[in-house]
């Protein structure tokens, strides 16, 4: 997974202003260095008690929809949804200067983008996602939540990157390789999106790969990272299902047909699998170039991105 390096933020500060607002004692912060996202950043939470926490901050607000929808889908029976937990005072999250602070739930056992999906699992993911895309949003959900309108930044983001990466110390002989493939899927990708024919709109997480998936061995899924949800076509969820990038076991054919007997009755639009799968790929290449050539990343971080960068590039040669 992506590593990411510790925000400009005074960890005594951070831990004060947790214990107070959720009334926690002997509060201990261990920083996860881990996401994409350059403007939000996790951290485990012990306390004296046996309670352990999963904390996000955010360099200004979070969206909406990414407080008000996992709280939403629990009270629908969606359980397998680690939702924040409120404040002493009844607030979804707290603010801290320019931050803002969610926290929830820990679930012990890890993600599960390196170990894989179980068959039992395979067929709870499926049930999950077929309930998640059955599920009637509230008006008020609704009106928080983003609408597909298929269109992105990505190449363009890749475009504005591409003179800076071709001449860089870093990324000079990544680009020599693989500079002429990502230009290509730039243009193809903008040749699809014009065709593209929009699906039926259901509430997708829209990053739902395994890494996002936390288990305890073959126990019960727990779906984390609702940061970005978004009223769209199932495929926006199915590529992570369907698609070869996403944890280091992809689902095969003997995997897919529990995931469908899970899900249920399910047809496909290759071609907005396709546009995912694209887009996808490119937005993540954009990201990656952006932090490496970013002075201020690590050097830690910036080898961490590399190799993503690469193994990301590789899948689409």
């Amino acid at each position: 997974m992506a590593v990411i390096d510790k925000p400009p933020i005074d960890e005594r500060t951070l831990t004060a202003e947790v214990a107070q607002a959720w009334g926690l004692d002997g509060v201990e912060l261990a920083f996860l260095p881990i996401g994409l996202d350059g403007q939000a950043w996790a951290y485990r939470i012990n306390t004296a008690g046996e309670d352990g926490y999963f904390m996000k901050v955010r360099r200004g607000e979070f969206a909406p929809a990414a407080v008000s929808l996992p709280q939403y889908l629990r009270a629908q029976g969606l359980t397998h949804v680690v939702a924040p937990m409120g404040t002493r005072s009844g607030e979804a999250g707290h603010a801290m200067g320019g931050y803002r602070i969610l926290l929830y739930p820990f679930h012990g056992g890890g993600n599960l983008w390196s170990r894989g999906l179980t068959d039992r699992q395979w067929i709870e993911y499926g049930q999950f996602l077929g309930k998640l895309h059955s599920i009637v949003p509230s008006p008020r959900i609704e009106s928080i939540l983003p609408v597909e309108n298929y269109s992105t930044t990505a190449p363009a983001r890749v475009h504005a990157r591409s003179a800076e990466a071709a001449v860089s110390d870093v990324l000079g002989a990544f680009w020599q390789r693989f500079g002429a493939a990502i230009t290509g899927l730039c243009e193809t990708f903008d040749e699809l999106a014009a065709k593209v024919t929009a699906g039926p709109h259901v509430i997708c997480h829209a990053d739902v790969h395994p890494g996002n998936l936390i288990a305890d061995g073959d126990g019960p899924l727990h779906v984390v990272d609702w940061d970005a949800p978004i009223m769209g076509p199932c495929e926006r969820d199915l590529m992570f299902v369907f698609g070869q990038g996403f944890g280091d076991h992809p689902v095969n054919p003997r995997q897919e047909a529990p995931f469908r007997q899970g899900y249920g009755p399910l047809q496909i639009n290759e071609e907005l699998l396709t546009f995912y799968r694209q887009e996808r790929s490119l937005d993540d290449i954009a990201e990656f170039l952006s932090r490496i050539l970013d002075p201020e990343t690590s050097l830690e971080a910036r080898a961490n991105d590399l190799h993503w960068l690469t193994r990301n590039a590789e899948m689409i040669t």
